[in-house]
């Protein structure tokens, strides 16, 4: 018997829409026959095929019985139809059930030896590359799940696009739900960042810990004190690969820098400032980095802001200080008494 629009996806029956109307006449009514089809029609307003499509669905679900002496159908009470459509429902979902614990049995003690071959190994090999961003994006997601203890990340570069942030919250709170201890730094201009503000109101409600610093020299991701993540650098038109570095002393400098940026930090409270960076503490930096002698390329990427922006702020800093070179802006920068060998201000 053909059921056409009263199976649920996973070929159970479920109540067509003129059932209940139809099953209201038949308990009004005591019985269905196929006498009072034409009548039940004209009262109800149904077709003849609406009306016995929904008789039909009745009788599938239980909620009409042949009457004793085969004369039509009478209604049934509901709740006992209930549960002669749930028994073999309910048996389903226990030999499901039975299947999923069969499953972990089977997989579950195989966890530890893939663990325990992915730390093993990689502290072996000391440095893997890889050249393709997938590769790069499917071993941080296994790292993130083999974390146990901490991840430590520098993030440069300003705000972070929506859809990246997106797409780590999810991996963020389940490893702070995990007790995972999770710290990143990012630099001051990632404030002024709608979506970085988000992400980091999120986590932090979770229990991370988000602080901003004036400089960031690149993007850098730790596991455990035992992983670490380094972008290779990029090539013209290439993808942007990475080296998963896990021999000990590497990864503990890497760590240690960490550490120290981190001391720097200023906490990041996700509430947008009137400016990224406090105007006298940005002059000072960019001041220090002139006098250091770096291109102006340089310093802009370190400060995570555009080349044009940061000639701007090199333009209003010789300005402020009427001075006509950048040597200049520096002596006079010493002689008002300005430390630029420092990281004060940041």
């Amino acid at each position: 018997m053909e059921r056409s629009g009263t199976q649920s996806p996973d070929g159970t029956a479920r109540l067509a829409p003129e059932s209940p109307a139809v099953y209201a006449w038949a308990l009004r009514n005591g019985v269905l026959r196929d006498s009072d089809l034409t009548v039940a029609e004209n009262e109800l307003g149904l077709s003849h095929a609406e009306l016995t499509g929904a008789r039909d669905n009745l009788l599938e679900l239980g909620l009409l019985l042949p009457a004793g002496r085969g004369d039509g159908l009478i209604p049934a009470d509901p709740t006992i139809a209930e549960m002669a459509v749930r028994a073999p429902l309910e048996q389903e979902i226990r030999r499901r059930q039975q299947e999923l614990v069969d499953l972990h049995t089977r997989l579950r003690p195989l966890a530890p030896l893939f663990t325990q071959h992915e730390r093993t190994g990689r502290r072996a090999d000391g440095v893997r590359t890889f050249g393709e961003a997938d590769e790069v994006r499917r071993e941080l997601s296994l790292m993130t799940r083999l974390c146990t203890e901490e991840m430590v990340s520098i993030q440069p570069g300003g705000g972070r696009s929506s859809d990246t942030l997106r797409g780590i919250i999810e991996e963020s709170l389940g490893m702070l739900d995990r007790g995972v201890r999770l710290r990143t730094l990012y630099q001051h201009t990632a404030r002024a960042s709608l979506s970085t503000q988000m992400y980091v109101r999120t986590v932090s409600a979770a229990g991370a810990e988000i602080r901003t610093t004036a400089e960031a020299f690149d993007r850098i991701i730790i596991f455990d004190r035992e992983t670490a993540f380094v972008p290779q650098q990029r090539t013209a038109g290439g993808p942007q690969g990475a080296s998963v570095v896990t021999d000990p002393t590497v990864v503990g400098f890497l760590y240690r820098m960490f550490e120290s940026l981190w001391e720097s930090g200023r906490p990041f409270d996700a509430t947008p400032p009137d400016a990224p960076q406090p105007p006298e503490a940005l002059r000072l930096t960019i001041l220090r980095l002139m006098a250091a002698g770096l291109k102006d390329e340089t310093i802009a990427k370190r400060l995570g802001m555009a080349t044009r922006t940061l000639r701007r702020h090199v333009k209003d800093v010789t300005d402020e200080l009427g001075a006509e070179s950048r040597f200049q802006a520096g002596y006079k920068a010493h002689q008002l008494g300005l430390r630029l060998d420092t990281d004060e201000g940041e």
